[in-house]
């Protein structure tokens, strides 16, 4: 019923940037927030940033606040993840999530999401 793909991962330098697309579609017009999480090696997938579905409340985590910015174009029906300053440990598969029970808020558990992407591989080196 939704599919969702991501794009802008890559390699880059400690301090760099990048920014991150997930393209949404879904078979109805239903709004809903998304979410970004990633997933390291030997790691638990871990919750990044979330904006509800007018862009009106975020949620980021502790590692992401103050360096990473989430944002949504409704109109292209795209979400957006702006990472600055990056760090080695900000390596990992990052993934956009649709959540659709809740569309108000920015949700921020991992099991409350209902649709997935495949993911992007972000690598930051020394």
């Amino acid at each position: 019923q939704v599919q969702l793909v991501e794009s802008g991962g890559g390699l880059v330098q400690a301090g760099g940037s990048l920014r991150l697309s997930c393209a949404a579609s879904l078979r109805t017009s239903r709004t809903y927030g998304v979410g970004w999480f990633r997933q390291a090696p030997g790691k638990e997938r871990e919750f990044v940033a979330a904006i509800n579905w007018n862009g009106s409340k975020f949620s980021y985590s502790d590692s992401a606040k103050g360096r990473f910015t989430i944002s949504r174009d409704p109109a292209k029906n795209t979400a957006y993840l702006q990472m600055n300053s990056l760090k080695p440990e900000d390596t990992a598969v990052y993934t956009c999530a649709v959540e659709i029970h809740r569309p108000w808020e920015a949700v921020v558990g991992v099991d409350d999401y209902d649709y997935w992407g495949q993911g992007t591989q972000v690598t930051v080196s020394s």
